[in-house]
């Protein structure tokens, strides 16, 4: 009898592998898809040598998860690039705001009159960065703060809706950008702890950037499954579960999986009835014949870039994919440009590039012309450098990813409290009813990204009870 199954490949899934056989608990990996890697693996999806991400590029959380530091992932083939920049956001008249590593730079970005203010909102956190993102990452309730008087701080910032924290600001640059790093997780601006989700990407990119994998997101996961090989566990692929008696017997079963698949799977029957799906995306993979023709210069040096005319424009987009139940006119665009920091990427003098626009979930259209009319607003001439381009909404996001429930990238709406209190109202969000079953995905707290800390706080959770047991 193995210690530990674990259902299902991904990054939480692989680092909850990895953290039980790390301390000596027999462990085996099932992947329904051909390869390991969920939301962290790269395809050829347009043309030959053009290496895409399918969904994670830009990886500002997985540089500074404390489960990845804690890895010797690097031994494995991991390595960050940077862009010089890690985030910009061009504007209509030929301006940019960035998020860069210095917060001089950022903060100048905005202009004089807000400038001070975001001085003052990151830097009292910025020096405690490491043990923040630790504290909020954490196993809720069983894993004391380490800095309880900066993490209750962060909360008076971090909790109330965006909207409240963007009032801090004067202009329309500084708002626009805020606005743009809470959408990536899909959530309308007005929603509970939003706050918190645009402070962490900015405090993740100051402390150490957004970087990309070099080679592609798969780096992540080939080095995550070669570890655990060397640790002694394995890993199946090609391997569809529909039922725990599909598994070999095992003294606890994790499930990198939605919650209503883990439910069906595992016979939980309505357990997780009232979780719900967020908004899902479309997105597009391109090959292109150069460089995006930013009109702005600082999207041109920067790894991720935010396309939206300012924060009403955002937040109308945010509402009418998540509230009203259709597509935007003029979509709220997340774009990456990996071969900027890792020319490998793309032949010679060739770029990939993506970018995707939110919808609502399950929809069924075709959002391509927006995304382009879009692109074409601040990259005038985008649609001449387009070699091949690969489409995908939200069915076929969900055929990729059974995670990615009607094209829902974050594995669960993020809004109101199922931000915090994911996948249930409940003290120990990894365990369910059965007591041999655990949920790791990013269904669980902190939550969406490619960071691995839902696997290692499942983790920790089933080696506390396979040693009481």
């Amino acid at each position: 009898m193995l210690d530990a199954v674990v259902v299902g490949a991904g990054p939480n899934g692989l680092t909850a592998a990895v953290e039980l056989a790390r301390r000596g608990f027999s462990v085996a990996v099932f992947e329904a898809r051909d390869t390991v890697g969920g939301g962290a693996r790269t395809e050829e999806l347009t043309l030959p040598g053009f290496r895409h991400d399918p969904c994670s590029a830009a990886h500002p959380l997985g540089i500074n998860s404390p489960a990845f530091r804690d890895l010797p992932l690097e031994r494995y083939g991991l390595q960050w690039l940077h862009a010089p920049l890690p985030m910009a956001h061009p504007f209509p008249d030929g301006s940019a705001a960035v998020l860069s590593r210095s917060v001089g730079e950022t903060a100048a970005s905005f202009g004089a009159r807000d400038a001070g203010a975001y001085r003052r909102l990151v830097e009292r956190f910025l020096p405690h960065w490491d043990t923040l993102a630790r504290d909020f990452m954490s196993l809720p309730l069983t894993a004391l703060p380490r800095d309880p008087v900066t993490l209750a701080r962060f909360g008076l910032v971090g909790l109330p809706p965006s909207t409240w924290l963007m009032r801090r600001f004067r202009d329309e640059k500084a708002k626009t950008l805020f606005a743009g790093l809470v959408a990536h997780v899909m959530a309308p601006l007005g929603s509970f702890a939003t706050g918190a989700i645009g402070m962490v990407f900015a405090l993740a990119a100051h402390a150490r950037g957004w970087p990309v994998a070099r080679g592609g997101s798969q780096a992540i996961s080939d080095a995550l499954a070669a570890l655990l090989k060397d640790l002694g566990g394995t890993v199946h692929t090609d391997y569809e579960v529909k039922r725990l008696d599909d598994l070999p017997p095992a003294r606890a079963y994790v499930f990198d999986t939605s919650p209503t698949a883990l439910a069906r799977i595992a016979g939980l029957g309505g357990h997780y009835a009232g979780y719900r799906y967020g908004p899902g995306v479309f997105k597009i993979d391109y090959a292109l014949d150069g460089p995006v023709p930013w009109t702005a210069e600082a999207p041109r040096t920067a790894g991720t870039v935010q396309i939206g005319a300012d924060s009403a424009e955002i937040g109308a987009a945010l509402n009418a994919a998540s509230r009203e139940g259709r597509a935007p006119d003029a979509p709220f665009l997340i774009t990456t440009q990996p071969s900027v920091a890792d020319p490998t990427r793309a032949p010679e003098g060739k770029h990939v590039f993506w970018a995707y626009g939110h919808v609502p979930n399950g929809w069924t259209g075709d959002l391509t012309d927006a995304i382009e009319r879009q692109l074409e607003r601040f990259a005038p001439g985008f649609r001449d450098r387009v070699l091949a381009r690969a489409t995908a909404g939200p069915p076929e996001l969900a055929a990729r990813n059974a995670n990615y429930v009607g094209g829902d990238i974050a594995s669960g709406a993020v809004s109101g409290l199922q931000l915090l209190l994911r996948p249930k109202l409940s003290l120990f969000p990894y365990g369910t009813p059965h007591p041999a079953v655990y949920i790791c995905s990013s269904a669980t707290p902190p939550g969406p990204g490619v960071h691995g800390m839902s696997g290692h706080n499942a983790a920790k959770a089933v080696w506390r009870r396979l040693r009481q047991t």
